[in-house]
């Protein structure tokens, strides 16, 4: 079940593409998007962060610090940055498998991997918007749009 929205945002620590430890308590006093994708170098999800990544202003004007959580391991989310271009955290979720992930109720046990979900959480920890759409169903653009004029 995923968090909802006015609730504390599930904390979480997890590896960079450096293996540097990420956690959203140590990112407290500024908004962060969490993008959680089901895999690197898919065709909807590469299209998905192509999109962020040449839209990544419209998060730097309103403060917000864009992280992108995948259960694959930190070597394939590197390679997978380096290939695009992302100038945003990629976080694997990998080890635990998916422990992020669960705590959003985004995590599909059958397959292993996270499902497209997408959280704003403002500056104290508190998830102030959510999205998760099925399989193959890119988010909009539009949508993170909206949740960053909200703040």
């Amino acid at each position: 079940m995923s968090p909802q929205v006015g609730e504390p945002a599930p904390d979480f620590t997890l590896d960079d593409t450096h293996g540097t430890p990420v956690s959203l308590s140590g990112l407290r006093g500024t908004p962060v998007v969490l993008v959680f994708v089901p895999f690197a170098f898919s065709g909807t999800c590469t299209g998905e962060l192509c999109e962020l990544r040449d839209n990544l202003e419209a998060f730097q004007a309103a403060g917000v610090h864009l992280a992108v959580i995948s259960c694959d391991p930190k070597f394939a989310l590197r390679a997978w940055a380096e290939k695009e271009g992302y100038a945003f955290d990629l976080l694997s979720d990998f080890w635990p498998h998916g422990e992020a992930a669960r705590a959003y109720g985004v995590f599909d046990e059958a397959s292993g991997h996270a499902l497209r979900g997408s959280f704003l959480v403002d500056a104290e920890g508190v998830l102030r918007w959510s999205v998760v759409n099925p399989r193959g169903q890119a988010r909009p653009l539009s949508a993170y749009r909206e949740a960053l004029a909200s703040l």
